[in-house]
């Protein structure tokens, strides 16, 4: 009992550390904000031919799906990685109306012990998937009794203490895990290698992000041009969250500024005027770039000198902004630290210095 209670103050403490890690909220933010839950939920798509996007990894989905269904078996386990707001709770909810079954969905964080996991697997269907989000943040000791639940379908008890302790088996219905993570190196091999499908997502192109924000808007009943989604396209970094978050934002202007459609002028009018600029980037990306251009000059700056210098925390840099720059080519990672890229000195309109002086600030 005493060690549950420990566990237990231990995973309170970390899911403190991690509530103090977050960044500020942005519009630019891939992660769910407070309030955005019911507008998120309402655009999503329900099945595979309304996802948009991610094309070889839905093909290859739709592929395995129909297998699992003409065999009548359930669906292998499921790993989906990838950044914030790309769409991997938005797939399993499709993959299970594909499937034709049911779906529980919690995260690693909320299940504490051993007994919260039985019960979400008790509860369970034959067939039915269990969806766990960042489940990269599930504890050892649940993550260990979660292999032969994963594997032969049975849940391994302890009953008893000391010389009278037992083992009893409990049977579980053969489901389909689904986890979901943004940390895909934080999952342990054990873990990973009982998972038979697994998925990288991807950012998405402008194309397919002016497609979601065409389809969002009409289903908000909002009138919005070709040019007009793809100024909320060419903004969003390659995030479909993000896109329709700026839509909403957008959709304001609209209304407010203009007649109601979203088009290129209100579109550059509303990102601008939040801040947004052509390439997606907001204030702290610009001054995580103006501080490896033109205060350390193209040198290696360390995570924990840049942390400092634009003032956020060094995990929400590696985490939240970094991705990003480093997908569009701003920044490039070295043994000795960040470095800008040719692309981040023409953002600046600054010329690339031909050998970088040495620096003393390097970490």
């Amino acid at each position: 009992m005493k060690v549950n209670n420990i566990k237990t103050k231990e995973n309170k403490k970390s899911e403190l550390k991690e509530k103090k890690r977050e960044s500020p909220t942005r519009l630019i933010n891939g992660e769910l904000q407070n309030g955005e839950k019911n507008f998120d939920n309402s655009l999503r798509p329900r099945i595979l031919d309304e996802y948009i996007g991610q094309c070889n990894m839905k093909e290859n989905l739709r592929i395995f799906i129909q297998a699992a269904k003409m065999r009548g078996e359930t669906l292998d386990h499921v790993l989906l990685n990838g950044p914030p707001g790309l769409g991997k709770t938005t797939l399993a909810f499709c993959i299970a109306n594909e499937m034709g079954v049911g779906i529980k969905a919690t995260s690693g964080p909320a299940i504490e012990r051993q007994i919260d996991l039985l019960v979400l697997l008790k509860n369970l269907k034959e067939g039915d998937i269990l969806f766990i989000d960042e489940i990269h943040r599930l504890s050892k000791v649940v993550e260990e009794i979660l292999y032969p639940a994963m594997e032969d379908f049975v849940f391994d008890r302890i009953l008893g203490k000391g010389t009278r302790a037992k083992a009893r088996r409990v049977p579980l219905p053969r489901f389909t895990l689904i986890g979901a993570t943004t940390r895909g190196g934080l999952i342990s091999s054990p873990l990973r290698g009982r998972f038979g499908i697994n998925f990288n997502l991807n950012f998405y192109d402008e194309t397919d992000l002016s497609h979601i924000a065409k389809r969002s808007a009409g289903i908000l009943s909002c009138e919005m041009e070709d040019e007009g989604a793809m100024e909320i396209a060419r903004r969003a970094r390659g995030t479909p969250r993000i896109a329709n978050r700026l839509l909403r934002r957008v959709r304001d202007f609209a209304q407010v500024k203009g007649d109601g459609t979203i088009n290129k002028e209100i579109g550059c009018l509303a990102l601008e005027r939040m801040g947004i600029d052509e390439n997606g980037l907001d204030e702290i990306d610009r001054r995580i770039l103006e501080c490896l251009v033109i205060r350390f000059m193209g040198n290696p700056v360390g995570i924990e000198t840049l942390s400092a210098y634009v003032q956020e925390e060094s995990q929400n840099i590696e985490e939240i902004y970094e991705p990003y720059l480093l997908s569009r080519g701003f920044i490039s990672k070295t043994p000795r630290g960040r470095i800008a890229a040719p692309e981040a000195f023409k953002y600046f309109g600054k010329e690339l210095p031909d050998k970088p002086s040495r620096s003393t600030f390097w970490d």
